[in-house]
């Protein structure tokens, strides 16, 4: 399978791709554990079906240290007891904030209170950024087809 757009031919995609990686280099300097970010950003890759994305941050996280148990039961947080209250609480806001293209409510209070409970305001603003950001790089992704699967760790760094 081949991508529609090769993004890093095309000098007004790759301009855009360069923005928000920049966008996204500011989470890693926050506060939010790393865990946590790429608990994340595999779970809202996985509800809008981004390979790519969820080839990427799978291989990320192995790098940083996540376990495959916990990577393996991300789709299945609710019911799996391998997470912390504060994940769960990051998982939720992340499906929440994921699914508002689904004419969901978008985020409920109580998924904000539960967050905000373990999270400062540092957090939960790259808590926030973090999804609208694998969100956006899973549209992307998603629109052109990027394949999923050949994704080297460290690749855009």
């Amino acid at each position: 399978m081949q991508a529609r757009l090769n993004f890093f031919a095309d000098p007004t995609a790759l301009k855009a791709i360069k923005h928000l990686t920049a966008a996204g280099r500011v989470l890693a300097e926050s506060t939010l554990p790393l865990a946590t970010q790429e608990l994340v950003r595999l779970r809202a890759s996985q509800i809008n079906g981004c390979a790519f994305c969820t080839d990427m941050h799978t291989k990320e996280a192995v790098a940083a240290g996540e376990t495959q148990l916990r990577l393996n039961m991300v789709a299945t947080w609710r019911e799996a007891t391998v997470f912390t209250d504060a994940e769960r609480a990051a998982l939720a806001l992340a499906e929440q904030g994921t699914r508002v293209a689904d004419a969901a409510p978008g985020v409920s209070d109580d998924a904000w209170a539960n967050a905000a409970k373990y999270y400062d305001d540092e957090q939960l603003a790259a808590l926030v950024t973090g999804i609208a950001l694998i969100n956006a790089f899973n549209r992307l992704n998603v629109m052109v087809q990027q394949p999923g699967g050949d994704y080297r760790v460290g690749q855009f760094a």
